[in-house]
């Protein structure tokens, strides 16, 4: 009865013909994407929660009989409440998880090679996604307004600052004035809950809008089903009910997984670490930004020249042209590796030895320089961890390289064989 009321008046069967019956790849890989949608959608929720405690100011309250910033003293209120800190927690992890599943899914695309025509847009709005993500990362980092998390966002402070020309500029208008300023905080809320949140919002569903339009890209298996041979795409399961079914299981798992993390795994106690204090404290960023922390690490101090007014410094280097060359090489990979027809199945990474040993090259880079940001643990002098870092990823790249090209050509006289 109600459904029939409805239909009559949105037309509900029509949109389940035409879109609920499409149809999705059965590969699990194609799930990342849906991981990172679904811990996008636990942020919200939970970041509605939050963000009915948090008061975004470090005006001076009383906590405890100590007067301290009132974000800090309010995140600290947050934390007792019942459910209050597993709520934090599950906010905390459902971001790490969400830029995990970025990158595990963008892997994904460039080493089956899912990234070319006529598919260039997505990977740039993936790119975008990630970028934009790691930006609600960094604004998030600050808003406990601990020593630990004022000590951290200092250091992107300093990078921005460093950027050749605009940086004052830049960092003035990032930051709300000279860090920290007492416009900071509020500054960075809103870009944490409105700004960012918006833009993702926006290019996700940008994303699956073309997604629907191009569909999936499918197993390269699928080309000898009968279904393929009538020119069929795309092979796979029903978005109604079957693969609803999955997404559903999915969600629910992942849900159960990162309750799991967030009753078991601490945050950063910032009773502990306290609020912003003169001290210094020691600190490592989270994983996402260790690649850059550890470069910038490598970095000779007095490595430093000037290119038509504008100061190049180790942190410029490290923080703002490596992060960036890597951006602009990964933008222009659809460009560079371009197949003459549109590309509908995904390749297999083995026949691919040029690029699959340079995505190996570049896996391998990251972790080295993540290595690289425990140096002093290891009690390894920077010029020395420089070159293993070059040596690694040399050694990653040729040896990859010449293991795939001889399984390639292997596998081309096995097919030339049979044939």
């Amino acid at each position: 009865m109600i459904s029939k009321w409805l239909d009559e008046r949105l037309e509900l069967q029509k949109f389940k013909d035409k879109f609920l019956t499409k149809t999705f790849p059965t590969h699990p890989s194609f799930l990342f994407g849906e991981i990172a949608l679904f811990s996008f959608i636990t942020l919200v929720i939970t970041g509605i929660f939050l963000g009915f405690l948090y008061e975004p100011s470090i005006g001076k309250v009383s906590l405890f009989g100590a007067m301290v910033p009132a974000a800090y003293a309010s995140v600290v209120r947050i934390d007792l409440l019942p459910m209050g800190i597993i709520i934090r927690r599950i906010h905390h992890w459902s971001a790490m998880i969400m830029i995990a599943s970025i990158i595990a899914h963008l892997a994904r695309v460039y080493f089956t090679s899912a990234y070319r025509k006529p598919r260039e847009i997505n990977w740039l709005i993936g790119l975008g996604l990630l970028g934009i993500t790691l930006g609600a990362a960094f604004t998030g980092y600050l808003l406990p307004y601990s020593q630990f998390s004022v000590t951290a966002t200092s250091i992107a402070y300093y990078i921005t600052e460093s950027v050749p020309w605009i940086g004052d500029w830049l960092a003035r208008l990032i930051f709300a004035g000279e860090f920290p300023a007492h416009a900071t905080v509020p500054r960075f809320f809103f870009l944490h809950v409105m700004l960012i949140p918006v833009l993702l919002l926006s290019l996700i569903g940008l994303h699956l809008l073309i997604l629907v339009k191009q569909k999936h890209t499918e197993p390269g298996a699928n080309r000898n089903r009968k279904e393929a041979q009538a020119g069929r795409r795309l092979i796979g399961i029903p978005v109604w009910p079957e693969q609803n079914y999955i997404s559903v299981s999915l969600f629910l798992f992942l849900m159960f997984v990162v309750v799991l993390m967030a009753t078991y795994i601490p945050l950063n106690p910032i009773e502990l670490y306290g609020p912003p204090s003169p001290e210094a404290t020691v600190m490592r960023p989270d994983w996402y930004f260790l690649p850059i922390y550890g470069f910038l690490k490598l970095i000779p101090g007095d490595l430093s020249f000037t290119i038509a007014g504008g100061k190049i410094s180790p942190e410029a280097i490290g923080g703002v042209f490596f992060p960036g060359f890597l951006v602009m090489l990964l933008a222009a990979i659809p460009f560079l590796d371009r197949p003459k027809e549109p590309q509908n199945y995904i390749e297999n990474p083995l026949h691919r030895p040029f690029m699959t040993s340079l995505g190996i090259a570049g896996a391998t880079l990251l972790f080295m320089t993540t290595l690289s940001g425990y140096i002093d643990v290891f009690h390894i002098a920077p010029s020395a961890m420089a070159i293993y870092v070059i040596v690694a990823i040399a050694a990653a790249w040729v040896i990859s390289y010449l293991l795939l090209r001889i399984y390639s050509r292997s596998g081309k006289k096995g097919e030339h064989v049979k044939n």
